[in-house]
C-alpha cells in the first residue's frame, strides 16, 4: 500500500517500519496514527487499546486540521514553484479528502462587490443542513443556509474574509461517515454567489465611507476658511454714543465706519435718530481732513526719499566715472605695455562692465529727472498761480542737471581721447603690416571682380534667352489672333449661308419639297465633321459617302469631295500606306488651331 505524502515522494509501509525503532512504542503509535492505521506491533498485537478504527484516530485526541480553532483555514503562502498540498479534514459526521495537487485549481467567477455568500455544489444526496453547518461553520459565523433539492446550497457568512476560507474547500471530496455509497459522497464546488443583501450592505458601507470622506473634507475646508467678521450690534442710543467716540479715534475708525454703514443700510435712520446720524456723518467727514494731512506727510517723506536717492545715485555715478577714468588711463601705452596679457584682458573686461553699469545708472537718473520735469509741467498746467515758484525750482534743477551732464560729458570726452590714442597706437603698429595685407586685399578684390564679371555674363545670357522667349510668345499670339480672325470669318460666312438657305426654304411653296443640293451638302458638312471627329485616324471619301447616303441617297461623291476641298480649315486630305496599299484619307482639323493655343 503506497501513500502520497507530497508531490514527488511515495513512502511504503515497509520503509516506515524499518525506519522506526520498536523500543519506542509511542513514536510507532504516532506514525501509524498519522497514516490513519491502527497501531500494531511486529507480532500483530495492538499497541494502543483505545484506538477507534472507524475514525482512523485515537479516541479522545482531536485530529489536527486547518479547521481547528486557532489554525487558519488558508495555509501560509507557498512559493510559486511548489504545488499547494491540502490535507484531509475530519469532522464529526463526515470526512473531506483533498483533490489531486497536480490538477489545476478550480475555476471561479468574478467576485461581486461585498460578497458574503457562496454557492456550494456537489453535495451528497443524503447531506443535511446540519452536516453543511458542521463543515462550513469552521470558516466563520454562518448567518443563513438555503439548501436546494438538487444537491447544492447557498451559504451566507457574517464577514467577507470568511468567503475566502470557504473557497479553500472547493475541490474536496466529501464522504459521510465511513459509507462508500454514491448518495453519501460528493465533490464540493465552492464559488462566489451574487446576493441582493450583500450588494445592499456593500452600497450602504460605501455611502457611509463617502459621508465620512465628505465630513473630513468639510472639516479641512473649515479649518482653512478665514474667520467671519464679528456681528454688528443693533442700534441704540448707548451704541450710537460709543460709535461716535470711535469715529474720532484713528485706530478704531475702520470698525466704527463699518457699523455706521450697516446701520444706514438696515434703515435705522428716522426722524428721531436723524440728528445722531448726522453728527456721526460729520465726524466721518472731519476724518477726511486727517487723511489728507496724512497723505501730504507721506508725500513729503517720499519726496525726501527721492532726493536722497538722487543724491546717492549721482554720487555713485561720479565714482563710476572715476573708476572708468582709471581703466582708461591704465589702457594708455605708458602703463599698458607693463601689464601681462591676462592682466590686460581682465582690465578691458572690467572697463566694459563698469561702462555698462555706469550707462544703466545714468539712464535711470535721467529717467527720474524726466519724470520730475513731466510732473512739474503738469503742476504748471493745473496750478497757474504757482508758476513763479515752480520756474525757480525748475531753473535750479536744470542748472544742477546741466552741471552733472557737463561732468559726465567731460569724463566721456576723456574716455574718447584715450580711445583715439589707443587707435593711433594700433594704426602705427598696423602700418608695418600694411604692405603684406595690401597684396592680399588686392588679390581678394581681383577675385571678387572676376566673380562679378562671370555673374554679369550669366545674367546677360539669361536676359537674351528671356527676350527670345518673349518674341516667340508674341509670334504665337499673332498666329492665334490670325486663326481666330479666320474662324470668325468662316462663322460669319456660314451664318450668311444659313440665313440665305432658310429664306430659300421659306420661299418654296407648301406643296413642293425641292431643296437645293448645295444646302443638303452644307448640312452634311456638320455630319461629316462629327463622323471624322469620331475617326481620329481619318476615313476615305467612299466610307464617308456611304455613311451620308444612308441619310440621303441623292448625295454624290464628287460633290462631297468638292465641298471638303473648299473647307480647308475644317478638313484635310492625307496619304497613308505604301505602294499598292496607298490610300487617300480625310481628317478633321477644325480644332488644330485651338490645340496650338
Amino acid at each position: 500500500m503506497l501513500l502520497s505524502t507530497d508531490g514527488g515522494r511515495n513512502l511504503s509501509l515497509e520503509s516506515i517500519l524499518m525506519g522506526l525503532p520498536m523500543s519506542d512504542p509511542s513514536a510507532w503509535a504516532t506514525a501509524m496514527n498519522n497514516l490513519g492505521m491502527a497501531p500494531m506491533g511486529m507480532t500483530g498485537q495492538p499497541l494502543l487499546p483505545d484506538f477507534d478504527p472507524a475514525l482512523g484516530m485515537m479516541t479522545g485526541i482531536p485530529p489536527i486540521n486547518p479547521m481547528m480553532p486557532g489554525l487558519g483555514i488558508v495555509p501560509p503562502p507557498i512559493p510559486p514553484d511548489m504545488p499547494a498540498v491540502k490535507e484531509i479534514i475530519h469532522c464529526k459526521s463526515c470526512t473531506l479528502f483533498p483533490p489531486n495537487p497536480h490538477l489545476p485549481p478550480p475555476a471561479t467567477r468574478e467576485r461581486p462587490p461585498g460578497c458574503k455568500t457562496v454557492f456550494v455544489g456537489g453535495l451528497p444526496e443524503n447531506g443535511t443542513e446540519q452536516i453543511i453547518m458542521e463543515v462550513f461553520e469552521q470558516c466563520g459565523e454562518v448567518i443563513a443556509i438555503r439548501k436546494s433539492k438538487k444537491n447544492f446550497c447557498h451559504i451566507r457568512f457574517a464577514e467577507e474574509f470568511m468567503v475566502d476560507k470557504a473557497l479553500y474547500l472547493s475541490g474536496y471530496r466529501i464522504r459521510l461517515g465511513s459509507s462508500t455509497d454514491k448518495k453519501d459522497t460528493g465533490r464540493l464546488h465552492v464559488d462566489f454567489a451574487q446576493a441582493r443583501d450583500d450588494l445592499y450592505e456593500w452600497e450602504c458601507k460605501q455611502r457611509m465611507l463617502a459621508r465620512e470622506e465628505r465630513h473630513r473634507r468639510r472639516l479641512a475646508e473649515e479649518r482653512f476658511r478665514p474667520p467671519s467678521p464679528p456681528p454688528v450690534v443693533h442700534y441704540s442710543d448707548h451704541e450710537c454714543s460709543v460709535v461716535a467716540e470711535k469715529l474720532k479715534d484713528d485706530t478704531k475708525f475702520s470698525e466704527a465706519i463699518q457699523t455706521l454703514l450697516t446701520w444706514i443700510e438696515r434703515g435705522e435712520v428716522n426722524r428721531r435718530t436723524a440728528n445722531n446720524f448726522y453728527s456721526m456723518i460729520q465726524s466721518a467727514n472731519s476724518h477726511i481732513r486727517r487723511l489728507v494731512n496724512e497723505k501730504a506727510a507721506h508725500e513729503k517723506e517720499m519726496e525726501e526719499a527721492k532726493e536722497k536717492f538722487k543724491l546717492a545715485l549721482s554720487g555713485i555715478l561720479v565714482q563710476f566715472e572715476q573708476i572708468v577714468a582709471v581703466y582708461h588711463s591704465a589702457s594708455k601705452q605708458k602703463a599698458w605695455d607693463h601689464f601681462t596679457k591676462a592682466q590686460r584682458k581682465n582690465i578691458s573686461v572690467w572697463c566694459k562692465q563698469a561702462e555698462e553699469i555706469r550707462n544703466i545708472h545714468n539712464d535711470e537718473l535721467m529717467g527720474i529727472r524726466r519724470e520730475e520735469e513731466m510732473e512739474m509741467s503738469d503742476e504748471e498746467i493745473e496750478d497757474p498761480s504757482e508758476m513763479k515758484e515752480t520756474e525757480e525750482s525748475a531753473l535750479v534743477s536744470q542748472v544742477e542737471a546741466l552741471k552733472e551732464e557737463n561732468d559726465s560729458l567731460r569724463w566721456q570726452l576723456d574716455a574718447y581721447r584715450n580711445e583715439v590714442e589707443l587707435l593711433k597706437q594700433e594704426q602705427g603698429k598696423a602700418s608695418r603690416d600694411e604692405d603684406t595685407t595690401k597684396e592680399q586685399q588686392m588679390k581678394l578684390l581681383q577675385q571678387a571682380l572676376q566673380g562679378m564679371q562671370k555673374h554679369l555674363l550669366k545674367v546677360q545670357e539669361e536676359y537674351k534667352k528671356r527676350e527670345a522667349e518673349l518674341e516667340k510668345v508674341k509670334e504665337d499670339k499673332l498666329k492665334v489672333e490670325t486663326l481666330l480672325e479666320n474662324l470668325k470669318e468662316q462663322v460669319c460666312t456660314m451664318q450668311v449661308f444659313l440665313v440665305q438657305s432658310l429664306d430659300f426654304v421659306a420661299a418654296v411653296p407648301a406643296g413642293c419639297c425641292l431643296v437645293p443640293m448645295t444646302f443638303v451638302l452644307f448640312l452634311s458638312s456638320g455630319i461629316i465633321s462629327t463622323f471624322l471627329h469620331v475617326h481620329p485616324f481619318g476615313a476615305s471619301i467612299e466610307y464617308i459617302c456611304s455613311y451620308l447616303q444612308r441619310l440621303d441617297s441623292k448625295i454624290c461623291t464628287a460633290e462631297v469631295e468638292v465641298l471638303m476641298t473648299r473647307l480647308q480649315n475644317t478638313f484635310r486630305q492625307e496619304l497613308s500606306g505604301v505602294g499598292a496599299s496607298l490610300e487617300k484619307r480625310w481628317k478633321f482639323c477644325g480644332f488644330d488651331g485651338l490645340k496650338m493655343t
